[in-house]
């Protein structure tokens, strides 16, 4: 076997792998899994509360002079 029919074979294997996936991606069994999916952005998830980082707003006040160990306060 040459290397031009081992390439010709490869691109087949492609070709057909590609068309394989096309049509399952575009089937008709698929249309409902895919549309959820593009509504997931949209949802409306108010009963769950969004996470809060804990550094971002500290519950007490702290110098950060302090933090860092300076005494020229």
């Amino acid at each position: 076997m040459d290397t031009g029919t081992f390439r010709g074979l490869i691109t087949l294997i492609l070709i057909v792998a590609f068309i394989g996936i096309f049509a399952w991606s575009y089937s008709k069994r698929r249309k409902p899994d895919f549309d959820e999916a593009a509504n997931l952005p949209f949802a409306d998830d108010s009963d769950e509360q969004p996470a809060r980082d804990k550094h971002a707003s500290p519950e007490r006040e702290v110098d950060s002079r302090h933090d860092r160990g300076d005494k020229n306060r």
